[in-house]
């Protein structure tokens, strides 16, 4: 049985300001297409032999949109647990290992991080076939991406000389290199790049974590055999998780045993780590620009472009990113894409919101907006999915005004119960009981005005709530 794991703990800050805190770039469609990264890891995985259902193990704080990701790629049954609080991949897979071998002893787990892109799926899938081969063998794979420049950003993985097979022992693991030692490693032709992919039997993976890292095995096994079900989630014990050691598969693991080999990938793999990553994998025009929404190039040459709510015009520019969210607009030179991560902790230091969240904000039963806001009053535009209802809540600083754009509203208001359509609206007191369900088929949108002393969004008292979210 092949177990795919998803680590989906990243919070991928180089990629401001599509990425965010709380909406990382794993979940955003960031190839021009409408399917997330998460999404196309899933889809990657079809067609691979004893494939069994994920389990995906994700920050708590994003849970419901692993899981409305997960639907709308229509995979079922999978497994999605929930970390406390972020550890690096190699606690991440030893939750994972364990809840494998609970349904099957001799299983195997493709561990693979959510954010990667890969534009030849059928090369991909002939490594993994490989790899199972080498795994069923007892050896614990990673998976090299053969090297098709010097690049400085990436780890690398030596591979030994020689060998029949399909896979080579690995030699050992080269930190991220200086030029000069980039271009020696891609003209050896004994070098790859670590994908940061790896592949094994999950007993095998847990006997080298107690074997090179027991701190880490220690707290997993204690932190995951107190997992509390939460709706369709597994919540981690947090107690128990905070104290294994923040490590990765590589440092706690691959270093360090005598069973790992690498796998050799050549399947136009990127980690999606930055902006200029991204801009190498999209579609450029003759000029070397990858321009993506609403945009209008003039005499601008090898930048990358991406608008999201407006137009963006460039005249007379070279080698920049421009990035345009409803709330922000990253312009950096295409050399320093790196270097983002420093705007967003400078955004975390002066305690602004845009390192944070989105102004759209998803929730799992839809989606809320801000559109204006000032003093004592602020209007959302809210969206409702069909069937799907608010926690029954109440606000102590704050009166509501609902008028309804699109579809049906059932409105809940003190001990009252009523329906409303288009161009009707309706009025929530200062601490007033209420809920607002869509009965219809359609998504339903409204138009919300809130009025009083603090509008702050911990400003709810929820006394029933369908998502597990209740005071």
């Amino acid at each position: 049985m092949l177990i795919p794991v998803i680590l989906s703990g990243g919070s991928g800050t180089r990629l401001w300001p599509m990425s965010r805190e709380l909406y990382p770039k794993q979940f955003l469609p960031l190839d021009g297409t409408h399917t997330t990264l998460f999404q196309s890891t899933l889809g990657r995985l079809k067609g691979l032999r004893d494939l069994a259902p994920p389990i995906v193990v994700a920050n708590a704080e994003h849970r419901f949109l692993a899981a409305e990701q997960l639907l709308e790629a229509e995979v079922e049954a999978a497994t999605i647990f929930l970390e406390p609080e972020g550890r690096n991949t190699a606690p991440a897979l030893a939750v994972a290992a364990l809840a494998a071998i609970e349904r099957d002893r001799e299983s195997l787990v493709l561990a693979l991080p959510a954010d990667h892109a890969i534009r030849d799926v059928g090369q991909f899938r002939s490594a993994v076939e490989t790899g199972i081969d080498a795994a069923g063998a007892g050896h614990l794979v990673v998976f090299g991406v053969t090297p098709t420049a010097p690049e400085t950003g990436y780890g690398y993985i030596r591979a030994e000389a020689g060998g029949k097979r399909k896979w080579r022992p690995v030699a050992e693991f080269v930190e991220k290199p200086d030029a000069r030692r980039a271009q020696q490693f891609v003209e050896s032709g004994n070098y790859y790049w670590n994908s940061g992919m790896f592949l094994m039997r999950a007993d095998r993976y847990l006997e080298e974590l107690e074997l090179h890292a027991p701190d880490v095995a220690s707290a997993v096994r204690e932190s995951h055999a107190h997992v509390c079900r939460d709706c369709d989630f597994m919540r981690l014990e947090p107690g128990a998780f905070s104290r294994s050691p923040s490590i990765s598969i590589d440092y706690a693991v691959m270093e360090h045993t005598r069973r790992a080999v690498v796998v050799p990938l050549d399947a136009g793999w990127s980690d999606v780590g930055s902006w200029s990553s991204l801009a190498e994998i999209g579609s450029a025009d003759k000029a070397g620009n990858v321009a993506i929404g609403d945009t209008l190039l003039e005499d601008t040459e090898n930048t990358y472009i991406r608008a999201q709510s407006r137009l963006i015009a460039t005249l007379g520019i070279k080698n920049q990113i421009v990035v345009e969210t409803p709330d922000a607009v990253l312009i950096a030179d295409r050399g320093r894409s790196q270097d983002v991560k420093r705007l967003v902790n400078r955004l975390a230091e002066e305690g602004r919101t845009e390192g944070l969240m989105h102004r759209r904000m998803h929730r799992p039963w839809g989606w809320y907006e801000g559109m204006v806001s000032g003093e004592r009053f602020q209007v959302k535009h809210i969206c409702v999915k069909p069937g799907a209802s608010l926690s029954l809540q109440k606000h102590h600083h704050r009166a509501e005004h609902w008028t309804i754009v699109c579809g049906t509203a059932e409105v809940t208001r003190g001990e009252e119960q009523f329906l409303l359509s288009e161009d009707q609206s309706t009025y929530i007191p200062i601490g007033t009981k209420h809920r607002l369900h869509n009965p219809g088929t359609i998504p339903l949108e409204l138009v919300e005005v809130q009025t009083g002393s603090y509008l702050g969004e911990d400003d709810i008292v929820r006394y029933d709530d369908n998502y597990g979210r209740s005071d």
